[in-house]
């Protein structure tokens, strides 16, 4: 199945620059949406494929620096480029500590427009992948009955079978079983891959966004 085409958001309340901007990106194959606020950007759909934006720091209502900022903390973290006509090293500090894929003044060029919006699409690509993966786990591990995650939790600890057995008042053939039908719901080729696989669950309890 042929990837989703990413599109490129942009907020900037200058008709101007959004129609610039607009021409040059659909020009190289992008897939664009423009906005004049933060506010229409807000009230429209947005596709579940992968996505970065562009955001002018003054806008009208809600400024670009503070919806940086909203938008980092946020489920669904969207890769950012800022740009601005006002811009200063302070500001752009600010941006980039927030997370920011680069800071652009107006009038900026083409090419770097272009390459950090490639930049910003592999990360929103990458980060995807990874909530999915980790979604992927999640519903296996909700596959397991409670006796196979009191296995699992006892082998991840790394102690033996005849520990667990001990520990949890069944017998060893018991514990084999238990943990064989774990890896299996787990899709787990070995203990050492189940344990990566349940550590990972326990060291990001919740991933970011869809």
């Amino acid at each position: 199945m042929t990837e989703q085409k990413p599109i490129v958001f942009v907020i900037d309340d200058d008709p101007a620059i959004r129609e610039a901007l607009d021409s040059l990106l659909r020009s190289v194959g992008h897939d664009v949406r423009c906005f004049a606020s933060v506010a229409a950007f807000l009230d429209a759909a947005k596709p579940d494929i992968a996505s970065c934006l562009v955001l002018d720091v003054r806008l009208p209502g809600k400024s670009g620096m503070d919806f940086q900022k909203e938008l980092t903390h946020s489920e669904t973290p969207l890769p950012v480029i800022m740009m601005t006509g006002h811009g200063d090293i302070a500001m752009s500090v600010q941006a980039m500590k927030a997370g920011a894929i680069d800071f652009l003044p107006k009038p900026f060029r083409e090419q770097d427009l272009l390459d950090a919006i490639t930049t910003a699409l592999d990360k929103d690509r990458s980060r995807r992948i990874h909530v999915a993966e980790l979604d992927a786990l999640r519903a296996r591990l909700a596959t397991l009955s409670d006796g196979e995650r009191d296995v699992v939790a006892q082998v991840v600890l790394g102690r033996l079978n005849k520990q667990i057995a001990g520990d949890l008042a069944i017998s060893e053939i018991t514990v084999k079983v238990r943990r064989a039908r774990a890896m299996r719901k787990m899709q787990a080729g070995s203990l050492a891959e189940l344990v990566k696989m349940i550590d990972r669950l326990a060291t990001e309890p919740s991933a970011q966004g869809h």
